[in-house]
């Protein structure tokens, strides 16, 4: 039986580039023209790149829930993402790489063709834009049209972008139980690395600093989290952090299960700057106005050029959906840090960027987060010490 074929036309908008910004999109059957599928958001302020970026993966959503398996076209009047997910232009903008890793995980890539087409060509999904940055001017939610004599399916928006954070977690779907069979999820159990020397003495030890191993302890909490983790069975692949202490956690888990280990430098921990090496209490004597601005916001960096959390929850989210793609339905090991772990639980949450601040986690702690085929996320597992004790 021959699939179905879909059209996907898409746009963004920002009156201001950045400044308000709204994205349509509008699904179409290939053969009669008919619309199947509508959906547009208000986002708040972003670029034209972000917001066109946006409703091609809502559009591609959208398509993915009326058949996962269709073949789907998509035409926008946005060259630059037509060429740049066609694979003939680079993605330079560190804000456009997560989005088009997360449009590239929806559907297999031989299911998908892009084309450009002139603006006038995009009006559908040009109205549906306006529409929703319209609805945002009056605080209201974008609400779809009912044609004459029937009814459109809508997709659920993407959380309110409320800061730069929230840019990197994926389309929020509808919240709640439903009755389809969505398959096994797929499951990180996120390990925290083992003890280092810098850990008993809470010093800031990111990307940027002296990258320490494990200490004595740290190798015993290794071995203990790897004897837990064979004995559960569960585990079908490893990720680490490029990072000595959590490749050297990584190697004693994979050590004990028989399995190799992949290196994604997406895992790795935040660079601290001018903080490495210091404890809280250094860098409030040394940086008070500095540490100040950080703990107020998520876009702040530490002293010296290192990485806001904003930045870490881009490539982060980066990461998060290329293994999505590459281990869909297994149960994966990522061994990485504080900031990622915190980070990807606060993504599945769709918490504020100040729950960062309101987590705890363990040197050799284990939490899980499972990912299923709709877009929901589940927080299964956090800060688990109980193999240590």
């Amino acid at each position: 039986m021959a699939r179905r074929r879909f059209i996907v036309e898409a746009d963004g908008g920002s009156r201001g580039n950045p400044g308000p910004a709204g994205y349509g999109a509008v699904v179409l059957d290939a053969v009669t023209g008919e619309p199947l599928a509508e959906v547009a958001e208000y986002i708040g302020t972003a670029t034209n790149n972000v917001a066109e970026y946006k409703g091609l993966i809502a559009g591609l959503r959208a398509a993915h829930a009326l058949d996962p398996e269709a073949d789907v076209q998509v035409r926008m009047d946005s060259k630059l993402v037509i060429e740049q997910m066609s694979g003939r232009w680079k993605i330079k903008h560190p804000d456009m790489r997560p989005l088009a890793a997360e449009a590239k995980g929806l559907l297999p890539p031989g299911q998908v063709t892009y084309g450009w087409i002139p603006r006038e060509k995009n009006k559908h999904a040009d109205r549906l834009a306006n529409e929703a940055m319209d609805a945002g001017k009056r605080g209201e939610q974008w609400q779809p049209k009912v044609p004459p004599g029937g009814t459109l399916a809508t997709a659920a928006p993407e959380a309110p972008a409320d800061d730069a954070l929230a840019t990197a977690a994926p389309a929020a779907p509808a919240v709640g139980w439903g009755s389809a069979d969505l398959g096994a999820p797929t499951t990180f159990v996120l390990l925290r690395h083992g003890e280092t020397p810098l850990t008993p003495e809470k010093r800031f030890s990111g990307s940027g600093g002296t990258d320490p191993g494990l200490s004595d302890i740290g190798r015993r909490q290794a071995d203990l989290v790897a004897a837990s983790l064979a004995a559960r069975g569960t585990i079908q692949a490893i990720v680490t952090s490029p990072l000595k202490r959590c490749r050297e956690t990584a190697d004693a888990v994979a050590a004990r299960l028989g399995l190799d280990v992949r290196v994604d430098d997406g895992l790795r921990e935040t660079d601290f700057g001018a903080w490495e090496g210091l404890t809280f209490a250094e860098v409030r004597d040394r940086y008070p106005d500095d540490l100040d601005t950080w703990l107020a916001s998520a876009k702040a960096a530490p002293t010296g050029g290192g990485e806001s959390f904003a930045t870490v929850a881009r490539r982060v989210a980066a990461s998060r959906d290329k293994l999505i793609a590459r281990y869909a339905g297994r149960t994966v090991l990522l061994v990485t840090h504080v900031t990622p772990i915190k980070t990807l639980a606060r993504l599945a949450l769709g918490a504020p960027p100040e729950s960062l601040f309101r987590m705890e986690l363990s040197a050799a702690s284990l939490t899980a987060v499972a990912y299923y085929a709709d877009g929901n996320a589940s927080v299964r597992l956090l800060n688990d010490t109980s193999h240590l004790r």
